[in-house]
């Protein structure tokens, strides 16, 4: 039997933000931010547990109400210094079976979709390796010197943005997380070991909150699709 859980780390600050609260926790039509992607987490059929992995300093969780989640979610107390930590720590904590898919989704990504989940478990399901939502790059990009003036325009030909959720066999990940931490997604560790993940077309209304006006997008966003 497949079996799927996802896990939302949510142990960092996000300093960019310039706000006294966590990222995670910054009010987004009506709830904290992290409340919109674990209940689109929790309603998908497929997921069997969603699994938010805090910082053990974390005293601001358990002052909101989740009762509406029921026993589907479950906190971590075990964030560590860095997002490869606390994702390490978590599938440590959590005991899942080695063939166990692992959807890492980020609490600052709000507007995810029943639809992104069912295309992103489609096409994985059955994947060796497995893989992450992204988008293929649609800008101009240019690369900049010390003074931010432009040194040359980068040719963005099978470039993609990489999005959460990013899945994977739950013993595969927790190997790759141990033998390179020094990454800023999960694909990066598992591409150290020289494989290749799978990338799955998602949408730009996935986007990450990042800075203020990123806020303001998810906001309208989520009110609109209400």
């Amino acid at each position: 039997m497949t079996v799927f859980h996802a896990l939302v780390p949510a142990a960092g600050f996000g300093a960019r933000m310039g706000h006294e609260l966590p990222k995670q926790y910054l009010p987004l039509a009506g709830y904290p931010m992290i409340f919109h992607a674990l209940k689109t987490l929790c309603a998908c059929p497929d997921i069997s547990m969603v699994f938010v992995v805090l910082s053990p300093d974390d005293t601001l969780f358990h002052s909101y109400d989740w009762s509406c989640f029921g026993d589907k979610l479950q906190t971590l107390y075990c964030g560590g210094e860095t997002r490869a930590d606390t994702v390490l720590n978590g599938l440590l904590a959590s005991e899942l079976e080695p063939d166990d898919w692992v959807l890492v989704h980020d609490a600052a990504r709000p507007c995810l979709t029943q639809a992104h989940l069912a295309k992103l478990i489609v096409e994985l399901r059955d994947d060796a390796v497995g893989g992450i939502l992204a988008v293929p790059v649609a800008d101009t990009l240019k690369r900049s010197d010390a003074a931010q003036r432009i040194q040359q325009t980068e040719n963005r030909a099978q470039l993609w943005q990489a999005q959460t959720p990013q899945m994977f066999r739950a013993g595969l990940l927790a190997q790759a997380l141990q033998q390179c931490k020094n990454v800023t997604d999960e694909a990066s560790a598992i591409e150290a070991l020289g494989l290749s993940p799978k990338l799955v077309a998602g949408d730009s209304s996935n986007f990450k909150v990042t800075y203020p006006q990123d806020l303001l997008m998810a906001e309208l966003l989520l009110r609109e699709r209400r």
